[in-house]
């Protein structure tokens, strides 16, 4: 498991990572990463289209990305290069 670096008096750098989901799960999706307090932060971008942002905390990215593999066998959930998203998106 990762450490969370602002409980430990660190500055927190987070890596983005950008998904296209079902957008009927967006919130269940902010839910599940809000219950892994600290691990990653999640952004809707487009709701219609189902875009969200990752900012997930440095040391965490093993564990997230364990958390997004589990949640694929019951939602869509697909990786997205940022620039298949609209630059007035972000």
């Amino acid at each position: 498991m990762c450490v969370n670096p602002t409980r430990i008096g660190f500055t927190l750098q987070t890596i983005q990572k950008y998904f296209r989901v079902d957008r009927r799960e967006i919130c269940f999706l902010r839910y599940i990463f809000e219950a892994y307090d600290g691990i990653a932060v999640m952004t809707t971008i487009d709701p219609q289209a189902g875009f969200v942002r990752l900012h997930i905390a440095q040391g965490c990215e093993e564990d997230v990305m364990l958390i997004i593999q589990d949640l694929k066998e019951n939602i869509m959930i697909e990786p997205l290069e940022t620039g298949k998203i609209q630059k007035g998106d972000l």
